[in-house]
């Protein structure tokens, strides 16, 4: 629903559009493959579907990780640029220039996920009768080789992007803070807001490369893979940022409220926010032709 609102009723027209079009095409990416991920757990962790599967569902679930988390802290630059720095950024912040950092971001995101594609990912136990499908707590021989991949992929797709997007949403909660020009409602608002936002990405990225990290450094150091359940389960929970990501991009905004009610056929309930707004001063003049005192727009 948000892809097609984007497309048909809003338009490509601003940056921030072109950020969130990308992060809702990286989150259907994830939804696409999740299914094999939920059957393969119901299963008993048996992997029924072959190795060039589990191949391509292991890249598309990083790829996603990845991707999703550069859009949200292309998403926070964005909006940072666009609070603190209204006037200065307006040059860097096109439609074009959106549109080529989403096209490095792809790019970047789907040859991170290049080793994933050429190297085994599933490992037969006879004993037990079940292939296991990017388990390496079974799979010493690649497990070797996971850590000196997944760490620097981390730190870079992940803990870097953390720390940008917090330093962005500091910066813009302090600057909605102390402003002046909007309305109070308004700025409450935008700053709740940000901290949902700033709270959904710690939560859903951090908790789950961090276990996963330390989960490689003891099996590898300790051969103690205790952490391994704890690792499902924060995957499990960073899965969820697919399902907040319309709630807190797309859908939280009146305006995208409106495209969705026009989208689902409520026509009537919807009308421009201009036509909106002159109905409004239009009704607040009225009252005010008697009185001398001029009428002051809030914006």
């Amino acid at each position: 629903m948000a892809i097609v609102m984007f497309l048909v009723k809003m338009k490509v027209r601003k940056p921030a559009v072109v950020f969130m079009l990308n992060l809702a095409t990286a989150d259907v990416l994830l939804i696409g493959v999740l299914p094999f991920y939920i059957v393969y757990r119901f299963s008993g962790s048996h992997w029924l579907f072959g190795e060039g599967m589990c191949r391509f569902v292991m890249a598309a679930y990083y790829c996603n990780m990845f991707c999703s988390s550069l859009l949200m802290t292309s998403i926070s630059v964005d909006r940072f640029l666009a609070v603190v720095y209204p006037v200065r950024s307006l040059p860097w912040r096109s439609v074009k220039r959106a549109w080529l950092v989403c096209g490095v971001i792809w790019v970047i995101s789907f040859a991170s996920t290049v080793p994933l594609l050429l190297r085994k990912q599933t490992y037969t136990f006879p004993a037990r009768d079940i292939t296991v499908c990017h388990d390496y707590q079974h799979y010493w021989s690649n497990f070797s080789l996971s850590f000196p991949y997944f760490s620097p992929a981390f730190s870079l797709f992940i803990f870097l992007p953390l720390l940008i997007t917090t330093f962005c949403y500091i910066r813009i909660i302090r600057s909605l803070s102390r402003s002046q020009f909007d309305g109070r409602h308004k700025r409450l608002r935008a700053i709740r807001l940000s901290v949902v936002v700033l709270c959904v990405f710690v939560l859903c990225f951090g908790p789950t490369n961090v276990i996963y990290l330390v989960y490689l450094v003891r099996t590898i150091v300790y051969d103690d893979p205790v952490l391994y359940i704890a690792y499902i389960v924060s995957s499990c929970i960073s899965s969820i940022n697919c399902c907040l990501d319309p709630l807190i991009y797309y859908f939280a905004s009146s305006q995208c409220q409106r495209y969705v009610c026009s989208l689902l056929g409520r026509k009537k309930d919807y009308r421009p926010p201009v036509e909106q707004m002159l109905e409004r001063v239009h009704k607040d003049q009225q009252p005010e032709r008697t009185h001398s005192t001029p009428i002051t727009g809030s914006g």
